[in-house]
């Protein structure tokens, strides 16, 4: 059995590490609602650029776009495809990136000539690891993720879909449905249906139709790039908040573990403690019994 200074020793331990997981769900806590708040400053903007798309396939059912399926339907494009990969940096979120890697790792299966393009220190290692190709590696961190580094991802996807490189662009990323739960998806990104931008509201009478300059592909191509990296930035914003979300279910799980243990070996330091100090007196009550007894036979 331990003694008391190993437990101690061991006591200041947990102690010191509790303070450090605090700390980390402090600050897990302060990013996810930095990162909530940045969401929701460019979350107006996007939803305009969407409302006018929706409003150009009302005015002009027969466009044409590459960023967007035939009008008569969607046919299955031959082809490789292109994934962004979002993980995170750090461990110490749970299942977090695990859940990420394992939605790649599904989506290689079904399609193994897949060009990844990762974010994240973690699947950068992972992809390495296992001798898994990558097309691009994003080398900046994936913490606190801004809108230019999704414009940079953007012109580089776009690049390569516009050169043919690839016929379809996914992003797997995770999504913080609430402050509970969260689950890792797999989304196409391009081409887009165009139903996804199809409403049922119906807008007042224009009588004075629109002009689109120098086309009206031209804008909607223009438009579409930027409704792009705004989808892109979002989910860079989704998967950190969602890192933040798991790390700081993690450090509150670490928190109530270091209690439940604090607990514990305080509860061992006590009897440890108090069988020393029975020790002790039962040494002392029987050395002074012996002295007694010596006194005795000497008188």
């Amino acid at each position: 059995m331990a003694n008391t200074k190993e437990i101690k020793t061991r006591i200041e331990s947990v102690k010191d590490t509790r303070k450090i997981t605090n700390a980390m769900y402090l600050i897990a806590s302060t990013k996810l609602r930095k990162a909530r708040n940045d969401l929701d400053r460019t979350r107006p903007y996007f939803e305009a650029l969407r409302t006018e798309i929706k409003r150009i396939f009302r005015t002009q059912n027969d466009v044409d776009s590459r960023y967007f399926y035939p009008p008569a339907g969607a046919p299955k494009l031959e082809g490789e495809y292109a994934c962004l990969v979002i993980t995170a940096d750090k461990g110490l979120a749970g299942a977090y990136n695990q859940n990420v890697i394992k939605e790649a790792m599904h989506m290689l299966d079904e399609h193994p000539d897949t060009k990844l393009y990762v974010v994240g220190e973690y699947g950068r290692h992972f992809f390495t690891q296992h001798n898994i190709p990558m097309e691009h590696s994003f080398l900046y961190t994936a913490q606190n993720p801004t809108m230019q580094r999704a414009r940079e991802i953007c012109d580089i996807l776009l690049e390569g879909y516009d050169r043919g490189d690839f016929k379809k662009i996914f992003v797997i990323y995770t999504d913080m449905e609430n402050s509970l739960t969260s689950s890792a998806h797999c989304t196409r990104l391009l081409p887009f249906h165009r139903a996804y931008f199809q409403t049922d509201t119906v807008e007042k009478a224009v009588t004075t139709p629109f002009e689109f300059v120098p086309s009206v592909q031209a804008v909607l191509n223009n438009i579409m790039q930027s409704y792009v990296s705004g989808f892109i930035y979002s989910a860079l914003i989704d998967s950190f908040c969602s890192e933040q979300n798991a790390r700081m279910t993690a450090m509150d799980s670490a928190n109530s573990n270091a209690e439940k243990l604090l607990a514990e070996l305080s509860l061992q330091y006590n009897r440890v403690r108090q069988a020393a100090i029975t020790q002790e007196i039962t040494e002392v009550s029987a050395g002074a019994k012996a002295q007694r007894q010596k006194h005795r036979k000497e008188a």
